[in-house]
């Protein structure tokens, strides 16, 4: 199989556009700096989109789901069949990822990336499934690196033939939090039991019992440290598809919106190939899943919203996209101290 390339990313940094839309933002009726987080993520989307006249159009949220073999360690408050009945739930339209995305006119991708179930050809299922989940990390790599290449491979597929120029992730699979901590621990060496959180509803025991289970996964897989090479050890095949499609979409300079702690640490392994892809990302909020406030600071980010959300499936993405539209929309029509004939400060 042939390997495909990753990405080159392009840094946004532009000093004479950064000042332009410096001098956009200041000279808005409004005293220096007071619209906040708004005014960095509006000089940042002008920054991506290379331009002062920025714009969002044909927003969409990709939403990976897939199995995973760690399951059979007993990591888990919920039975793996979970996983595909979620798929279920989103085909028909009634998860809360499908409320929020059509409340904000934002059009979402349910992708098929390794979920053990037999689906056959569904309407809105984009189908992309690689293996039936995952193997036991516990015992054996998760998956073999020729079947975590396809999986980034597919993703890159996905993300460039979206039309749009934003695009959220989010994920389903049961048994993911525990492969995205064990993510974290490998590419942090921040310690496991500050990874680990109750992810679905584990009760403490059920966490400790998770972080046992890695930290022996961990030993068992010391010897690997490459960043791909750790994603195919411990990742799943949604995390990875979702790492493909990232690492594209920023090629492509399109606004990532990225969600809670799993998609955070597809992100991760992005940012360890390709660190210029932290340029593109906004961070839609900090989940209340245990380690994701650690995670972000290890990438050096400032989440829009602390809502308490730990839901996944891009939930967070749809919510914070108002926020994208607001700081566009106060760029491009907010009046001008000239404009409005208002006295500047100095004045």
């Amino acid at each position: 199989m042939s390997i495909p390339a990753i990405p080159a990313i392009a840094a946004t940094a532009n000093d004479q556009l950064a000042t332009l839309l410096d001098q956009a933002i200041n000279n808005k009726t409004k005293p220096l700096g007071s619209l906040g987080a708004l005014e960095a993520l509006a000089k940042q989307i002008g920054l991506i989109q290379n331009t002062r006249e920025i714009a969002l159009h044909a927003p969409a949220i990709l939403v990976f789901a897939a199995d995973h073999g760690i399951v059979a360690e007993g990591i888990s408050a919920y039975p793996q069949d979970v996983t595909w009945q979620m798929v279920e739930n989103f085909l028909a339209g009634g998860a809360a990822i499908n409320i929020f995305a059509a409340q904000h006119n934002c059009a979402l991708q349910v992708i098929d990336a390794g979920v053990n179930h037999a689906f056959g050809p569904r309407q809105g299922l984009v189908d992309r499934k690689l293996a039936n989940g995952t193997h036991n990390f516990a015992q054996e790599p998760a998956m073999s690196r020729a079947t975590c290449q396809a999986a980034l491979a597919a993703g890159m597929d996905l993300a460039a033939q979206l039309d749009g120029n934003v695009v959220g992730f989010g994920e389903m699979g049961i048994g993911n939090t525990t492969a995205a901590a064990a993510l974290m621990h490998k590419l942090t060496d921040i310690p496991v039991a500050q990874c680990v959180g109750a992810g679905a509803g584990l009760s403490p025991e059920g966490v400790l019992r998770k972080q046992r289970v890695i930290e022996a996964a961990v030993a068992r897989h010391a010897a690997v440290v490459e960043p791909l090479d750790v994603l195919a050890t411990f990742g799943g095949l949604e995390i990875a598809m979702m790492t493909g499609a990232m690492l594209k979409a920023a090629q492509l300079r399109k606004v990532l919106l990225i969600d809670g702690f799993i998609v955070t640490s597809a992100l991760l392994v992005a940012a360890r190939v390709q660190p210029a892809i932290l340029d593109y990302c906004v961070f839609a909020h900090c989940s209340d899943e245990q380690g994701h406030r650690q995670m972000l600071a290890a990438l050096h980010a400032k989440p829009l919203l602390s809502l308490g959300l730990r839901l996944g499936e891009g939930t967070g993405c749809a919510l914070a996209l108002p926020l994208l539209q607001a700081a566009v929309n106060f760029l491009n029509r907010m009046a001008t101290f000239e404009s409005a004939q208002v006295s500047t400060q100095a004045d």
